[in-house]
């Protein structure tokens, strides 16, 4: 398997002194998708003229906030009685119900505490696993209900830089009749190159970034936890499923295990300085096992929340689809390693 890589470098004469400063800039490929990203580790030191602030009384505002427990009942939707009777999936603690501004055919929005503001190093394994649970229902009962809506998201944005608009920790999960352009990208190029090899692309990975020992994290059971290496976020880790393609074949035990390493890694971004990020998984469709494909999921960290921060998607994200990266995947294997063991 190639890791291709090309480095250039940069050279300027740098303030206040005006010395010589080379800037070494690496362009990798993604081994499947061929898709691109840039990066130049010397970017963290630049300016960021934000200053940083203690939010703990914001957020521990929670007297109009719709999925806190007193208000919860009253101020989130309720799917109709042939969908889901009683009108909303209750698992632990989790709720979970119809998103009040859908932006697709289905989605839902699932609690994952009755606490209002959780820190990265305050979720717990059971959170996960509770919302993931009453995930699969949901997906179950979507599946039932409308045999063409088959291409699921599973997606947790935390904190307003993540563009979460509610700082209660929940997650979103939608359901389609089309995969989304990337979905459909991994879902092709997972299939060429089984055609070509005969062997599934995720499980090659995996076994090669375990071999080489650069990227590599760890994992447990049924997982096993990667950074990225031609990343599209910073701080990118995948977690991958061995066994399973689509989101609604996880079992009991298949939760637990991604809910203990997801749980760790945001550990691991909390020693970092991380306190927002997101989450999304991809999947195969409902109601198909792929031999040729692989579930995971990708968490990328965001910009700290304060009050004026640098949005960490630039021009070449949104007008080039190129990826301007900061931090070695090297470098976070490194760190979310200890946080694994």
């Amino acid at each position: 398997m190639e890791f291709p890589k090309t480095v250039i470098t940069a050279q300027l004469l740098s303030p206040p002194s005006f010395e010589r400063d080379i800037h070494l800039i690496e362009y990798r490929e993604d081994p499947l998708t061929r898709m691109l990203c840039r990066i130049n580790t010397k970017r963290t030191r630049r300016i960021r003229k934000a200053p940083t602030t203690d939010f703990s009384e914001i957020m521990a505002e929670s007297g109009d906030c719709p999925f806190c427990p007193q208000n919860i009942e009253q101020a989130t939707p309720l799917f109709t009685e042939d969908f889901c009777p009683g009108g909303r999936i209750r698992w632990g603690e989790c709720y979970l119900f119809p998103n009040l501004f859908p932006f697709a055919e289905h989605h839902a929005t699932g609690t994952l505490t009755p606490r209002h503001f959780l820190d990265l190093d305050q979720f717990s394994v059971e959170m996960v696993i509770d919302n993931m649970m009453a995930t699969k229902e949901y997906l179950s009962r979507v599946y039932r209900h409308n045999k063409e809506a088959r291409y699921p998201i599973y997606l947790w944005n935390h904190l307003p830089p993540s563009a979460a608009s509610i700082l209660h920790p929940h997650v979103q999960i939608l359901v389609d009749r089309k995969p989304t352009s990337y979905q459909q990208t991994l879902l092709q190029s997972s299939k060429d190159y089984f055609l070509k090899t005969g062997r599934n692309f995720w499980r090659d990975l995996v076994e090669e970034e375990k071999k080489r020992g650069e990227r590599y994290i760890g994992g447990k059971g049924s997982v096993a936890v990667i950074a990225s290496y031609a990343p599209q976020g910073n701080r990118e880790v995948q977690v991958i499923f061995r066994e399973i393609s689509n989101l609604a074949e996880l079992s009991e035990p298949e939760i637990a295990d991604f809910a203990d390493c997801v749980i760790k890694l945001l550990r691991g971004y909390k020693q970092m300085g991380v306190n927002s990020f997101n989450l999304s998984t991809f999947s195969a469709p409902l109601g198909e096992s792929l031999e040729h494909y692989s579930l995971h999921a990708k968490l990328i960290s965001r910009p700290v929340l304060q009050p004026f921060y640098r949005n960490d998607t630039g021009i070449l994200e949104r007008l080039h689809y190129e990826a301007d990266i900061e931090i070695e995947p090297e470098v976070v294997a490194q760190t979310m390693r200890e946080c694994l063991r």
